[in-house]
C-alpha cells in the first residue's frame, strides 16, 4: 500500500504544486498586477516536488498500478529496470530545484518588490518546472504506451517555457529550435507508436516491443522511433537544438536538460526498442546506429572545443556522451548476445553522465556567483566533477570500465578504440569549459551555506560516489582491476597533452594577433535554416509563377469568352430569316417524309 501510495504521488504531487500557484494568486486576485507585494513562488514547498519519486526509488519492492479509467487503460509500475533511472532522475530535479531558489534569489526580489514583467517570468517557470518533472516521471514509470507518450510530450512541450525563460533575442533562437526539433521528433514517435501498436494489437511497451521484433515491417517500426528519440537523445544531425538551448536557459534548467530530460531519448530506445532479441532482425539499424554514434562522440568533441560560452561546450559535450551511449544500443542491436551485459553498463554510463554533467552546469553558476571560499577549495570541487566525466576517477572510471570490459567480451575492441577516442575530445571539451570560466568568473558575492553552493557541493558527492549508493536500487557495478588502468586512464593523458599544446598555440596565436575561426554554436542549424530560407525562397518564387501564369489565362479565357459571347450574338442576327422559313421547311420535310412512304 505505500509502495502504491507513494507511486501515485511520485505523479500527482508535482502537479499539486503546479497548481498551487495559480490558486494563491486567484485568492490574491490582484497579485500579478499589483505593485507590491507579492508572494514568494519558489519556496521549500516548491522545491519539494521529486521527493515522493525519490521515496518511491528507495522504498524496497516492486509496484504495480493498474488504472482502468485512465486513457485506455493506464499501467503504471516501478521495477528494478526503472529504480535506477527514477532515483538519479529525482536527486538531480532535486538538487537543481534547491540551486535553483538561490540561483534565482535576485528575481524573486525583484518580483516580490513589484517588478510585473519579472513577476509574470517567474510564474511561468514556477507553473512549468513541475509540470515538466511530472512528464518526466510519468514516462519513466509508464507501462502503457499512451500513458508513455503523454509523459513523453508534456515533458517535451513544458521544458520550451524553461528554455525560453529568459525572455531575449538568445533565448528565442534557442526556444525556436527547440521546438522546432521537438515538433519533428514527436511526429516521428507517434507515427512509429501508432503503427507499432496497431500492428502488434498492443497497449503496453513489453507488447510493443516483441510485436516489433515479430513483425514483416518491424525495421522501418524500429527505424522511425529511433529517429523520434533521437531528436531527445541528441543524435548527430538531429543534436542541433542543445547548443543552442542549454546555454540560454537558467542553469538549472540546463542542469535538468542535460543530465535527465535528454536521457528520455535513451529511455525511449529502452523501452521501444527490441534490444536483446535475436530474432528481430535489426542488424542493418544497428550498424546505422553506431556509426552515427561514433560520427556524433567525435563530431561534437571537435565543435565543442571551438566554443566561448561554458555551457555551450559542456552542450557539445552532452551530445558527445550521448554518441557513446547511441553507439552502445547499436551493438545491443547488432548482437543480442551482449545486450545483458551491456545494458548494465548503460544504465551506469547514463546515470553517471547525468549527475556528472549536472554538476558541471551547476558549477557555471557558481563560478559566475562564487561563493565565499577560497580559490584553492573552489576550483578543485570544480574541476573534480570535469576529471570523473573523462573517466580518470569515481564514478567516470568505473562506468568506462563496465562497458569496455562488456565490447571486450564481445570482440568489439575496434569500437573501443575509437570510444577511446572520443575519451580524449571528452577532456579536450572539459579542459575548454574550465578554462572559459576561469575567463569569465566572478566576484566571491554569496554566503556558502546558501542554496547554490550547497545543492552543488551535493551534486558533486552525488556525482562521484554514484557507483557506491545507485547498488541501493539493486545494481551491482564492478570497479575496475589495477591492471586495466593504464587502458583506461591514457585518454585522459592524451587529452591533458593536447591541451597543454593548444594553450601555448593560443598564446603564440594571440601574440601574433591571428584571426582565430569560430563556428556559431548549433553548427548544422545554421544550414538548416539557411536550406529552409531558399526552400521557402523556391515555394514563393513557384507560387508567385503560379499566379503570373494564372493571371495570364485568366486573360486569355477572359478574351475567348468575350469572343464567344460576340459570336452568340450574331446568331441572333438568323433568327427573324429562321422564322420566316420555318412554314415552307416543315411542309418540305412532311413532303419529303410522304415521298418516302410512297417509294417505300
Amino acid at each position: 500500500m505505500i509502495a502504491t501510495l507513494l507511486l501515485i504521488l511520485a505523479i500527482l504531487w508535482p502537479l499539486l504544486l503546479m497548481l498551487r500557484g495559480p490558486l494563491r494568486l486567484m485568492m490574491e486576485q490582484d497579485a500579478l498586477w499589483r505593485p507590491s507585494p507579492r508572494p514568494k513562488l519558489l519556496d521549500a514547498w516548491w522545491a519539494s516536488a521529486p521527493l515522493p519519486a525519490l521515496a518511491l526509488a528507495l522504498w524496497p519492492g516492486e509496484t504495480t498500478l493498474l488504472l482502468e479509467g485512465w486513457l485506455l487503460g493506464g499501467v503504471w509500475q516501478l521495477d528494478e529496470a526503472r529504480r535506477p533511472w527514477l532515483l538519479f532522475c529525482a536527486l538531480l530535479w532535486g538538487l537543481a530545484g534547491i540551486y535553483a531558489r538561490g540561483y534565482l534569489v535576485a528575481e524573486q526580489q525583484a518580483a516580490e518588490a513589484g517588478d510585473g514583467d519579472t513577476f509574470r517570468r517567474l510564474v511561468g517557470l514556477a507553473l512549468l518546472w513541475p509540470l515538466t518533472l511530472a512528464g518526466n516521471l510519468l514516462l519513466l514509470l509508464a507501462e502503457d504506451i499512451p500513458s508513455f507518450y503523454l509523459g513523453f510530450a508534456v515533458m517535451t512541450f513544458a521544458a520550451y517555457g524553461l528554455v525560453v525563460h529568459a525572455d531575449n533575442r538568445d533565448a528565442h533562437l534557442g526556444g525556436r529550435a527547440y521546438l522546432i526539433m521537438a515538433l519533428f521528433g514527436e511526429a516521428l514517435v507517434l507515427g512509429g507508436l501508432l503503427w507499432a501498436a496497431g500492428s502488434a494489437e498492443t497497449l503496453t511497451l513489453t507488447g510493443l516491443r516483441e510485436g516489433i521484433a515479430d513483425a514483416g515491417h518491424g525495421l522501418w517500426m524500429a527505424s522511425l522511433l529511433w529517429l523520434g528519440f533521437g531528436v531527445k537523445a541528441g543524435v548527430v544531425g538531429l543534436h542541433v537544438w542543445l547548443p543552442l538551448a542549454h546555454p540560454v536557459a537558467p542553469t538549472p534548467a540546463s542542469a535538468v536538460l542535460s543530465g535527465v530530460m535528454i536521457k528520455a531519448g535513451l529511455v525511449g530506445w529502452l523501452s521501444v526498442l527490441p534490444l536483446g532479441d535475436a530474432a528481430a532482425g535489426l542488424e542493418a539499424l544497428g550498424q546505422l546506429v553506431v556509426v552515427l554514434g561514433l560520427a556524433g562522440a567525435l563530431g561534437a568533441a571537435l565543435f565543442g572545443i571551438i566554443q566561448r560560452h561554458p555551457k555551450a561546450v559542456l552542450a557539445y559535450s552532452s551530445v558527445s556522451q550521448m554518441g557513446m551511449l547511441t553507439a552502445l544500443v547499436g551493438v545491443g542491436l547488432l548482437e543480442a548476445s551482449l545486450w545483458p551485459g551491456l545494458s548494465v553498463a548503460v544504465v551506469l554510463f547514463a546515470a553517471h553522465h547525468g549527475m556528472t554533467k549536472g554538476a558541471l552546469f551547476l558549477g557555471v553558476g557558481i563560478s559566475e556567483h562564487p561563493p565565499r571560499l577560497p580559490g584553492w577549495l573552489l576550483w578543485p570541487l570544480l574541476v573534480l566533477p570535469a576529471l570523473s566525466l573523462t573517466g580518470a576517477l569515481a564514478s567516470g572510471l568505473a562506468s568506462k570500465w563496465a562497458f569496455k570490459s562488456a565490447l571486450y567480451e564481445g570482440g568489439h575492441g575496434a569500437l573501443v578504440t575509437w570510444l577511446s577516442l572520443a575519451a580524449v575530445g571528452t577532456t579536450l571539451l572539459m579542459a575548454r569549459a574550465l578554462w572559459r570560466q576561469w575567463h569569465e568568473r566572478g566576484h566571491n558575492t554569496i554566503p556558502w551555506l546558501g542554496a547554490m553552493p550547497l545543492a552543488w557541493l551535493f551534486s558533486i558527492l552525488a556525482a562521484a560516489s554514484l557507483p557506491l549508493w545507485l547498488p541501493i536500487v539493486g545494481a551491482s557495478y564492478p570497479w575496475p582491476p589495477s591492471g586495466e588502468l593504464p587502458g583506461l586512464l591514457w585518454p585522459v593523458g592524451v587529452g591533458l597533452a593536447l591541451t597543454g599544446l593548444g594553450i601555448y598555440g593560443l598564446k603564440d596565436v594571440t601574440r601574433r594577433r591571428r584571426v582565430v575561426w569560430r563556428l556559431m554554436p548549433g553548427d548544422l542549424w545554421w544550414l538548416y535554416a539557411a536550406l529552409a530560407r531558399r526552400l521557402g525562397a523556391g515555394l514563393k518564387a513557384f507560387a508567385d509563377g503560379l499566379e503570373t501564369h494564372g493571371s495570364g489565362l485568366r486573360a486569355r479565357l477572359v478574351a475567348r469568352e468575350g469572343a464567344l459571347m460576340v459570336w452568340i450574338d450574331g446568331l441572333t442576327r438568323y433568327e427573324r430569316r429562321f422564322r420566316q422559313l420555318a412554314v415552307p421547311l416543315m411542309i418540305g420535310v412532311a413532303v419529303l417524309l410522304l415521298l418516302g412512304f410512297w417509294l417505300e
